[in-house]
């Protein structure tokens, strides 16, 4: 298969893909120059295709296609404080297709970076996106990962994301899923992260569900070092007939760890279901685990106030909601 490292420039024959998932990625948010900018490492994969995986000193990306999508290692060296974000983009245009990833993340100790995630499927009617990612950060390193999809109105959609991470003495890491445009479809994030001593984990979901979306989180902090910290945080909104179901575990099993689970669901309409199940497990008695959850409707005085200013009731709930997902 064709191999993609440091430098590699958008090949002619794909050049096409390439404008629309641009296109796409300025939909979700992103800012779609930094896919070109030859001064920002980044990777873009359209379905099994890599488009371009782009070096920088520090920032190692290595893409290697697959028949069902693409293998993807990024190695951080020790030290680097990558001066922008690395930018990444997933994405599938046909209406129908599997796209698998596996990705490897290598954080040198004492390097801080962040990672710019975007994956589209403007065009879905049956697609299905599987990634599985392994996250390794060294002692002292920082990494911070936030990940936008865009679905398009179809709802045809299903996402399996997989993560592990392994936060070595003093690592820190931050994530968020962003799904907040388009339909959902059928989503199911599996995170798990093992903190050893000093660690620190934030784990973020903000998704939007309607129609018949269905949607499952499940995030799990394994804290096994001394003093390590740890939040599993969800923010859900469950429209029309979407279900949504949230497990948030956390396991203390070292002295003066810390770890709390946060989750807040909201129903709109009367046929939502929404279920929220915080799982603590306390192995050292020293660990302190704490969890909040929350299921209920949109308030009302909130939507009736901006009504009052103008909006139609449509917009306002619209409006409070994205505010609730910010």
């Amino acid at each position: 298969m064709p191999d993609a490292s440091a430098g590699l420039t958008v090949l002619p024959s794909a050049a096409a893909d390439f404008e629309i998932l641009s296109d796409s990625y300025a939909t979700s948010g992103g800012d779609a120059a930094g896919l070109r900018d030859d001064r920002i490492a980044s990777l873009v994969v359209s379905h099994h295709r890599v488009l371009r995986a782009h070096s920088i000193p520090g920032v190692r990306i290595e893409g290697r296609e697959t028949p069902t999508g693409a293998r993807a290692t990024i190695t951080v060296q020790p030290g680097t404080l990558a001066p922008a974000p690395v930018h990444l983009c997933f994405g599938v245009l046909p209406r129908e297709g599997l796209q698998e990833i596996q990705a490897e993340f290598f954080i040198g100790a004492g390097a801080r970076v962040s990672f710019l995630a975007h994956c589209a499927f403007p065009n879905a009617v049956h697609v299905q996106h599987v990634m599985d990612a392994r996250i390794h950060l060294a002692p002292g390193a920082e990494m911070e990962y936030s990940e936008t999809h865009y679905h398009g109105p179809a709802g045809g959609v299903e996402v399996l994301a997989k993560a592990r991470i392994v936060l070595e003495e003093g690592a820190s890491y931050k994530s968020l899923f962003k799904l907040v445009e388009g339909a959902v479809g059928n989503l199911r994030l599996d995170y798990q992260a093992d903190l050893q001593r000093d660690a620190v984990c934030e784990l973020d979901a903000r998704i939007y569900g309607k129609s018949e979306d269905r949607i499952t989180i499940n995030e799990s902090l394994y804290l096994n070092g001394e003093n390590s910290r740890g939040l599993a945080k969800s923010r859900v909104v469950a429209a029309d007939r979407c279900v949504s179901e949230v497990i948030g575990e956390a396991v203390g099993n070292a002295p003066h760890a810390r770890g709390h689970v946060d989750c807040v669901e909201i129903l709109k309409g009367p046929f939502a279901r929404a279920s929220a199940i915080p799982k603590l497990t306390v192995i050292d008695e020293r660990a302190k685990l704490t969890h909040e959850a929350a299921i209920g409707s949109i308030d009302k005085k909130q939507v009736e106030t901006l009504m009052a200013r103008g909006m139609s009731e449509e917009e306002a709930v619209d409006v409070v909601v994205k505010g609730l997902l910010r």
